[in-house]
């Protein structure tokens, strides 16, 4: 794995971190509804139309559809901004969380800013070398892993041996960042969301500084 790569995958699995956080965040403070994780909330979704409850419907529903627009915000974005794609992507999610915080009220709509920033996420990195990465999902995830664990065992080699690991280690990303912000929320509640906004901080300082390497470079 080249240098690259290497720093592609630290900050992967630093996202993977947050999503986590903001999502065990988001799922304490809504009851059960999910921030990043739009596989529970489109169950949920259609359980609650099921059960004919249609407030939990609209809810889950229209944390979807804010996840959607922030993933469309996301994509546009790094479009307009090429190389400056990082830097802004996680400026401006770190700007959605500070307001996520700033009003702790007990409206559930509070949260809107941290799905919209879980959806934004997204645009930030989409692959590794030869690794996929979700960066606010681990379904795909844990599915690559078994793919990648039934070929090392299958067609030992090289190339093969090690080739699930940076899985397990997004995996891993996703569930300390999730146990993390549960014990943050306990004591904090939505304070806790500065935690993961000091590390986008931290994130997006660091790719402006490789963006502006890049830049010197052409």
């Amino acid at each position: 794995m080249s240098r690259e790569d290497t720093d592609n995958l630290i900050l992967a699995i630093a996202l993977m971190a947050v999503a986590g956080y903001v999502d065990a965040v988001g799922f304490l403070r809504l009851g059960h509804l999910f921030v990043s994780f739009m596989s529970g909330d489109s169950t949920q979704f259609a359980t609650s139309i099921a059960r004919h409850d249609w407030s939990n419907a609209s809810a889950a529903g229209g944390i979807v559809l804010v996840f959607v627009v922030g993933v469309t915000g996301g994509r546009m974005i790094s479009k307009a901004v090429g190389r400056w794609c990082r830097p802004v992507i996680l400026g401006t999610e770190l700007i959605l969380l500070l307001a996520a915080m700033s009003r702790p009220s007990l409206e559930p709509a509070v949260i809107v800013p941290a799905v919209l920033a879980m959806g934004i996420q997204n645009a930030a990195v989409h692959k590794v070398g030869d690794v996929q990465t979700g960066l606010t999902y681990v379904t795909g995830t844990l599915v690559r892993l078994g793919e990648k664990l039934a070929d090392a065992f299958l067609e030992p080699g090289p190339t093969t041996r090690w080739a699930w690991l940076p899985y397990v280690l997004l995996w891993l990303g996703l569930v300390a960042g999730a146990i993390t912000g549960a014990l943050g929320y306990a004591d904090f509640h939505l304070r806790a969301l500065l935690i993961p906004a000091v590390v986008l901080a931290v994130l997006a300082l660091f790719t402006t500084s490789i963006a502006a390497k890049l830049h010197t470079e052409v």
